[in-house]
């Protein structure tokens, strides 16, 4: 196991490069951004289509007006993220232009609107055709944001503009500045939009779904689910965030599912697909990334070892609301052995279970989407429309979950439990010293004259702690002399002392000197490594150590 951490370490510079990557980046900034209006309509059609699981149905004004709300709000979110990817994008890219150059961020966004208006949009009879400008358009957002925020960028660096005079004001410069990146970004969609009319005979909007369906057919697959949420965690074990790099390359597949069971379901029909984003958020990431809902509640219930104790009490309520960190970090789950195969193993298992009840028991998937903070047995039951079975569903997973996590959980406990039993040992030793030395401090006169040898490797340390005796005796008023000395060159002179103190260094050859010192009657004493530095910096300290090794009795 640690040849396999060692071996994924190696590739983490590789990994952190992909997950810095401007575009990944963008796409991910541009539906967090976006949420809002998405998280809005998905609250008209809870009101609008949960009323009829339960019977009751709403008078068709309230009915129409929910759907139109739902409609305009869902209904034109590529517009929506074609503008916020685009300013990510752009954002990104300005922070790279050598200094004085910036791209205005306003006019990135408006003409990323407007070139993807020209690949998604086709004119029919009374107006255009709205098909691509919801979940269906994704693709052609991401294009169109692309597209803009680099003509912009290749502008603004060959300085391509048109120059007024300096008497005309700056707002009107500006205005003039930002013709040609935004035509020529809207010129490229149109053109593009053009060839695959001429080629295909449909928009580029409806050619992209074309292509890309069985990418994504195949990612709805048992497969294809696996490799999702498999590669997720991988990364976060990495201590990568794998959402980040993951989600963008199927985002369009997460959203637009999401509506097609949507209308699947209103159809009578069977809602079908399983990769969703709330698949990802309450399924693949039942508790944040690795499935970890039931982690903190094992740390707590299962463990003895202190340290899990209380990460799973400060961790809990964080991972029922889907934010982990504190126990990714904390326990530590990121690149900890113990953790590598639940950490990667529950999410693959949890998305087949989930495709397994949508597939086999006709469980209808996730048709709305919720606030991927809800509690993860919460989204799944609202987040596929109450369905019962999602109840049995979200037990099972624990279960699982539980299953899985457990024996590595055990066992990282047990090494826990044994460090801590060690630790604790050295505490009671420290504490028993402690208090020997307090005693000490308490009886800390002599009687006699006291000399004291301290051997080191070279004399070198050994002379800054004999001098810190020496201080220490000085300032107290103490019939103590210490003497430094290299181990090797203290026999002849052994006789004359009555306590040798050792090094660290030179404590492997505690036996030899010991059988020298007990044919004189001398005390030997032996020194941990930072209280040995520690005295050297302490006069009055080094003094009262060693009137307490000499007054104390074997």
């Amino acid at each position: 196991m640690k040849a396999i951490i060692g071996f994924i370490e190696k590739g983490k510079p590789f990994f952190d490069k992909l997950a810095s990557n401007a575009y990944l980046q963008a796409i991910r900034d541009g539906f967090l951004t976006a949420m809002p209006a998405i998280l809005f309509s998905s609250i008209f059609i809870l009101i609008a289509a949960l009323p009829e699981v339960f019977g009751i149905v709403l008078p068709e004004a309230v009915s129409s007006w929910l759907w139109r709300v739902y409609n305009l709000s869902m209904g034109i979110v590529a517009i929506l993220v074609a503008a916020t990817t685009a300013r990510s994008l752009a954002e990104n890219l300005s922070r790279r232009l050598p200094a004085g150059m910036s791209i205005n961020i306003i006019s990135v966004m408006l003409a990323s609107i407007t070139g993807f208006m020209m690949l998604a949009v086709t004119e029919i009879d009374g107006g255009i055709d709205v098909t691509y400008l919801g979940t269906k358009g994704l693709l052609c957002s991401f294009i169109a944001a692309f597209i803009t925020a680099n003509m912009y960028k290749w502008c603004t660096l060959k300085n391509i503009t048109i120059k007024m005079p300096p008497e005309v004001p700056g707002v009107i410069s500006n205005v003039f500045k930002n013709v040609f990146p935004f035509s020529f970004s809207v010129l490229v969609c149109v053109l593009i939009d053009t060839i695959a009319r001429n080629v295909f005979n449909i928009s580029f909007a409806e050619s992209m779904i074309a292509l890309f369906s069985p990418i994504f057919s195949a990612a709805d697959s048992y497969p294809g689910l696996m490799l999702v949420a498999g590669a997720m965690a991988f990364f976060w074990f990495l201590g990568i965030h794998g959402p980040s790099i993951v989600e963008p390359a199927v985002a369009a597949a997460l959203y637009a599912n999401v509506e097609t069971n949507l209308r699947m379901m209103e159809a009578g029909e069977h809602a079908t697909h399983a990769l969703t984003i709330g698949m990802n958020n309450f399924v693949a990431c039942l508790g944040g990334t690795g499935c970890t809902f039931v982690v903190p509640f094992l740390l707590i219930w299962m463990c003895k070892s202190k340290q899990l104790k209380a990460v799973g009490k400060a961790s809990i309520v964080p991972c029922c609301f889907s934010v982990n960190e504190p126990v990714l970090f904390a326990a530590p789950i990121v690149l900890n052995p113990y953790f590598f195969v639940p950490f990667l193993l529950a999410p693959m298992i949890n998305v087949c279970i989930f495709k397994f009840f949508v597939d086999v028991l006709q469980m209808n998937s996730f048709v709305y989407v919720m606030p991927w903070a809800m509690p993860g047995p919460l989204g799944l039951f609202f987040g596929t429309g109450m369905a019962p079975l999602a109840l049995v569903l979200a037990v099972v997973l624990l279960v699982v979950d539980v299953v899985l996590y457990l024996p590595f959980i055990k066992a990282y406990d047990a090494t826990l439990v044994a460090e801590e039993s060690r630790k604790h040992e050295e505490i009671v030793e420290e504490e028993r010293e402690e208090a020997e030395e307090n005693k000490a401090e308490e009886a800390g006169s002599l009687d006699h004259d006291l000399n004291v040898l301290v051997l080191c490797v070279g004399a070198g340390t050994s002379a800054m702690f004999a001098n810190a005796v020496n201080k220490g005796a000085e300032a107290e008023n103490l019939p103590v002399k210490a003497k430094a000395e290299a181990f090797g060159a203290h026999t002849d002179i052994l006789k004359d002392f009555q306590l040798v103190v050792l090094s660290p260094q030179v404590q492997s050859r505690y036996d030899e000197i010991a059988a020298d010192a007990s044919q004189y009657g001398i005390k030997l004493v032996r020194t941990k490594g930072a209280q040995y530095i520690q005295l050297t910096k302490d006069p009055k300290g080094a003094v009262e150590f060693v009137v307490k090794e000499a007054n104390c009795k074997e």
